[in-house]
């Protein structure tokens, strides 16, 4: 969803190098990243978050390549992903905060455009979620469930 509504043009960017091989440097074993992963996800992190964490503080490159799994595979099995995927919850988030601010600010019709914007790509992403069995085929969008639902 690059170019449907930003004013960007594209996604083209740097990207991560394709590593196939654990580095030579990398000090940590399989176990200890695994055992961080999860301390993290307990602690209320997401997989983004708990990625970021590893790269910046412990040096880890890439935890599918050192331990044969991504952090999303290693929540599932020790059921800790959400209901819900995290993108999705992301983009919830986002129009929560949205419909807050135009209950402050009634005339700003730039962000009711942009809220449009975010619900049809919530619309969008719940549609495709949906098609492939992440959520629930009776689940509808609707604002102020929503809103419980994310203040859990």
């Amino acid at each position: 969803m690059a170019r449907i509504y930003g004013g960007r043009k594209g996604k083209h960017g740097s990207k991560k190098p394709p590593i196939k091989v654990v580095p030579r440097w990398l000090k940590n074993k399989k176990k200890e990243i695994e055992d961080l992963v999860i301390k993290f996800l307990k602690e209320g992190k997401s997989s983004a978050e708990v990625g970021i964490i590893l790269r910046d503080q412990f040096s880890v490159p890439d935890v599918k390549t050192i331990t044969g799994k991504t952090i999303t595979q290693m929540m599932k099995e020790k059921n800790l992903y959400p209901k819900l995927p995290e993108d999705l919850l992301n983009l919830f988030r986002k129009a929560i905060s949205l419909r807050e601010h135009l209950e402050r600010n009634k005339a700003d019709r730039h962000s009711k455009r942009s809220l449009n914007n975010l619900e049809s790509k919530i619309r969008r992403l719940l549609k495709y979620y949906k098609r492939e069995g992440k959520v629930a085929l009776d689940f509808i969008y609707d604002p102020e469930k929503i809103k419980l639902i994310i203040r859990k």
